[in-house]
């Protein structure tokens, strides 16, 4: 092999340096703890798809996990929002169901789709100002504030629908829920505009920067002119008006507005999967990304369960242990930080 050969095989490969330089580039894009993420949902693939090969991998199964998260990864997202201010709103469960009453009754009282859609966007927003004028002005702690408004909201929808469930026959209202557009559902659009929406504003406005400020020191922020309680109230406007939205499209996949929806730990795995997408419960640090990571973990853990056929309960302390493990990271990412 002659010198210019050697040369040649020089300049072909890149040197380990530049190799580390390429992985290093990757980690900061990417972020290192949504690498870890990655890695944890395609050990969870392996597992599963292991067990239950015959199903897990098929098309109709992955279509299900996106429609199954559809709901949660929207409330995840506004969670993150939450979260990363310096808040925490656990009432979204009890907003999903207050909201599917409302839309439902809209829609047989009128017969229209929109107006529907607008009253369950509307009842939202209404639970999340409620919640953002109790926090802020009324000083009370975010979490007592909407535990109390989580059964208060509850409550009134048990009430105006009288405990039971209303049926809703709009074809065009159930299409949101059960159509399909080029191929996919269209629910899963639905999450794919939201996660843009969700991921520009937070990383690409100075509103998302100002929300960074606000959660990581709220005296600094309003010293620096930033109109903190404003925010706040704002913010979680857009918490409800998100479950709001989860509300409608889960009216629709069923065909009816029913109080009991949203109130089996929905608010819990919305909060596990932003702590378990990087949010630092402290404020000021969270990812829409890390979020969407977080749901997709979830969707595939709650799917390979009912797989394998794990039973019920066990399927509870394995969504218990999840949380307790994502607060866990957390905490001790913060700690190194």
């Amino acid at each position: 092999m002659t010198s210019s050969d050697h040369a040649q095989m020089g300049s072909s490969a890149p040197s380990a340096p530049n190799r580390r330089g390429i992985a290093q580039r990757i980690a900061d894009r990417v972020g290192v703890h949504n690498i870890s993420l990655i890695f944890a949902l395609i050990v969870l693939c392996i597992i599963f798809g292991t067990l239950r090969g015959d199903v897990f991998f098929s098309s109709r199964n992955i279509l299900n996990i996106g429609l199954a998260v559809t709901i949660l990864g929207v409330l995840a997202m506004s969670q993150t929002v939450v979260i990363v201010a310096g808040g925490l709103d656990v009432s979204v469960g009890s907003t999903v169901g207050f909201a599917t009453v409302a839309t439902a009754m809209v829609a047989q009282s009128t017969g229209s789709a929109a107006v529907a859609v607008v009253a369950g966007l509307l009842i939202g927003a209404a639970c999340g100002l409620v919640n953002g004028i109790i926090i802020t002005y009324g000083r009370v702690n975010a979490v007592i504030a909407t535990l109390g408004t989580m059964a208060i909201f509850r409550g009134v929808a048990f009430i105006l629908s009288d405990g039971q469930s209303i049926s809703i026959f709009d074809e065009t209202f159930r299409f949101m829920g059960n159509g399909r557009v080029l191929g996919f559902p269209f629910p899963i659009w639905i999450l794919f505009v939201t996660a843009v929406l969700f991921q520009i504003f937070l990383s690409r406005s100075i509103a998302g920067r100002n929300v960074y400020a606000i959660g990581g020191n709220p005296v600094v922020a309003r010293f620096s002119g930033i109109n903190v309680n404003r925010y706040r109230v704002a913010i979680y406007i857009m918490s409800g008006f998100a479950a709001g939205l989860g509300g409608i499209i889960l009216a629709a996949r069923t065909g009816s507005g029913q109080p009991i929806s949203g109130s089996q730990g929905l608010e819990l795995e919305a909060i596990t999967a932003a702590v378990l997408g990087g949010c630092a419960l402290q404020g000021g640090r969270g990812t829409i990304v890390g979020a969407l990571l977080g749901v997709l973990i979830i969707g595939v853990l709650n799917n390979g369960m009912i797989l394998t056929a794990v039973p019920t309960f066990y399927q509870l302390l394995a969504k218990g242990a999840l949380l307790i493990l994502a607060v866990l990271v957390a905490e001790y990412r913060l700690n190194r930080a």
